[in-house]
């Protein structure tokens, strides 16, 4: 239970999302600053440095262009930090994945300065929220830290976002389709949301963990058909503000719970590595059917659409032999070394959650055999 009954909503400033708003870029920095820095991807650079700096040529504005090396480390930070004071840039943009973007929110926080972020997915939420994950140069994940100021601006551009390769969606929908099943359970347990030091979840941010739900139940799987013929719908401009701003503002406002801490088990397990956040996280979501014993018509609902959509639903999936030994590490992980798990108001031991594991895996195959 919290001690307070204060609530908080946290938000970036302005989201905006359609088709070539990437070419709008100077338009709307200018209100902000006449030199802009880009942090972009690494391999996306080339393409993406080009385009920028055809954008800004011939403005009144000037922009420098730097790449990301990968990881978001305090080193990384540290160096892109120096860059953007060396350069006089009043205004930062994340251009790319993930980390690329968690370095430039890090890096113009430590210099508070304004930023915007511009996704080339819509494979995360992670681009409205005020947290960043911080890793070792290595790799490895070293925690995560809470941010000063949100974006003022996270400019989805569509057009480049249904370029981006399928299973990026995907995951991005695996992600958002735990956000109020999660939601719930922080509610139910009275835990502690994503804001600062953590606040009671305001009803707007409950709203908007159910509205992720609904549009995904509604318009994902045609979104997904949309995108394999190559063409945006409303499906899909439902489909990518559902995973982008609903589903960040659904997690960051409410908090998350048993699919994200399976998420950190399965990452504990060499062979997942090569899987993205989102598909590990569909696993954990059909773990917390069986966690907290959800009702059969939610569950079968929930099951057929991920089968359908193509989502990881068993540990085999994810290239995990579904042995009790893999089980057990994936539950050590859960239980002793993360603290998602505790949002659960339910009896918590390495035995129940490697039960939960075993038993997801085997509702995952029936379903996958048409046998559920």
């Amino acid at each position: 239970m919290m001690p307070t009954t204060t609530r908080a909503f946290g938000a970036p400033m302005t989201y905006i999302q359609g088709p070539g708003e990437f070419n709008n870029l100077e338009a709307y920095s200018r209100a902000f600053s006449g030199k802009v820095f880009f942090l972009i991807d690494n391999f996306l650079f080339p393409d993406f440095s080009r385009r920028v700096e055809e954008i800004y040529k011939d403005t009144e504005s000037s922009c420098v262009c730097e790449q990301c090396r990968g990881e978001c480390s305090r080193s990384e930070i540290f160096r892109v930090a120096e860059l953007i004071k060396k350069s006089g840039a009043g205004l930062v943009v994340g251009v790319g994945g993930g980390k690329t973007i968690d370095v430039a929110k890090m890096a113009a926080n430590e210099l508070s300065l304004p930023y915007f972020i511009t996704p080339t997915s819509a494979s995360t939420d992670a681009p409205v929220s005020c947290i960043a994950v911080i890793y070792t140069d290595s790799g490895e994940h070293a925690g995560v830290a809470s941010l000063k100021r949100a974006a003022e601006i996270v400019l989805m551009d569509s057009e480049i976002i249904a370029k981006a390769p399928l299973r990026l969606f995907r995951a991005g929908m695996a992600d958002a389709l735990a956000t109020w099943f999660e939601a719930q359970t922080r509610e139910r347990s009275d835990t502690p949301n994503n804001i600062g030091k953590g606040y009671r979840r305001c009803k707007a941010g409950m709203a908007i963990a159910k509205l992720s739900f609904e549009l995904l139940m509604e318009d994902g799987l045609k979104a997904l058909q949309a995108l394999e013929n190559g063409v945006i719908t409303e499906a899909v401009e439902n489909i990518i503000e559902t995973n982008t701003l609903l589903s960040g503002l659904g997690f960051q406002n409410t908090g998350c719970s048993v699919a994200h801490a399976i998420h950190a088990g399965l990452a504990e397990l060499p062979q997942t590595h090569s899987y993205m956040h989102g598909e590990k996280v569909a696993f954990g979501i059909v773990c917390g059917f069986i966690f907290e014993n959800m009702p059969k018509e939610i569950v079968d609902t929930v099951m057929r659409f991920m089968t359908a959509a193509g989502l990881p639903v068993t540990l085999k999936d994810l290239n995990v032999e579904p042995t009790r030994e893999n089980a057990f590490k994936i539950a050590d992980k859960v239980v002793n070394r993360n603290k998602t798990i505790y949002a659960e108001p339910l009896v918590i031991t390495v035995d129940t959650v490697l039960a939960a594991v075993l038993a997801a895996n085997a509702l995952g195959e029936a379903y996958q055999k048409g046998k559920a």
